[in-house]
């Protein structure tokens, strides 16, 4: 964990300028009341909306880089959250829980080895009357990744999940021998997900390959809106396949009471979950309604 050592090292001014945004209640709310949780080696810092530490005592390293970095931060927070409002529906489709703790969200950055550039950023909601006795207890809402140096994403972003998944379930395997009673009782189940895993991976990115990494409407047929959108449309129903797979697996784990294990199980299936709204609501909802609007004009 270097995220603070390597925001540390960013030019503001070399930094994109933030785009012209506006919010809706939900990302406003969750702007002013957004947390973030950055690293220094094996220690985690969570800040407040304000850029106090909240736990653990910071050291004289951190203490200096908020008072000198404050402008940076402000940045990285309204960077985090118009990527939520573009390419994600993480907060739409947990609202509920995120309102219910009056808009509460924890970003919890982690670096990917590219000099402070790309971040992998996980994000939980929780109550506020509880975030110091009991901070265990926070809600995994999803996860996103942002290029600090780079908003508009390839392919809405989705080649991005897609890897990440296969990643994730490396990590699933990792924990099923440490946390699973019986692991080679699950074999089956690990298999078939591991298959479907494989699946989603190759024939999602050969199609996303076939495709423009970014979409000029001006230079698009009506036929071409139609056949792109099919071809997203058919990368969602890989991750739909994967998803009704990872859900029995997670009905069976609750039903063998593997408690410690099936809460990873879960997490998984929630990065399903939040892939598959984004593109029903915005890549798929997006793109039907630019052809439905295509048609209009002509």
């Amino acid at each position: 964990m270097n995220e603070i050592e390597e925001l540390s090292k960013l030019d503001l001014k070399k930094l994109p300028a933030l785009r012209s945004v506006l919010f809706d209640d939900l990302h406003h709310n969750v702007l002013k009341n957004l947390y973030l949780e950055l690293g220094i080696g094996p220690v985690l810092y969570l800040f407040s909306p304000s850029y106090s530490v909240v736990n653990p005592t910071p050291n004289e390293t951190v203490n200096d880089f908020i008072q000198k970095r404050y402008d940076l931060l402000n940045y990285v927070k309204e960077y985090i959250v118009q990527n939520l409002a573009v390419y994600s529906v993480l907060l739409d489709v947990n609202s509920y829980f995120v309102e219910q703790n009056n808009f509460l969200v924890l970003a919890r950055l982690r670096e990917r080895d590219s000099g402070g550039r790309r971040y992998e950023v996980k994000f939980y909601t929780h109550s506020p009357r509880e975030l110091m006795t009991q901070y265990k207890d926070k809600i995994y809402i999803g996860r996103d990744f942002i290029d600090l140096f780079h908003f508009k994403r390839k392919y809405f972003g989705i080649k991005e999940s897609i890897v990440s998944l296969k990643d994730q379930y490396e990590i699933l395997l990792d924990k099923a021998e440490e946390k699973l009673k019986k692991p080679l009782e699950y074999k089956s189940f690990f298999q078939e997900i591991k298959e479907y895993v494989s699946e989603l991976r190759s024939e999602s990115i050969e199609i996303l390959h076939s495709l423009p990494p970014y979409l000029d409407f001006k230079k698009l047929t009506s036929q071409d809106l139609i056949d792109i959108n099919a071809q997203y449309r058919a990368v969602n129903h890989y991750l739909i396949e994967l998803n009704d797979e990872v859900a029995e697996f997670e009905n069976l784990l609750h039903f063998k009471k593997e408690t410690s294990f099936v809460r990873y199980v879960t997490k998984y299936k929630k990065d399903l979950a939040n892939i598959i709204s984004y593109f029903n609501i915005k890549i798929n909802g997006w793109l039907t309604e630019k052809i439905y609007n295509f048609k209009s004009r002509h």
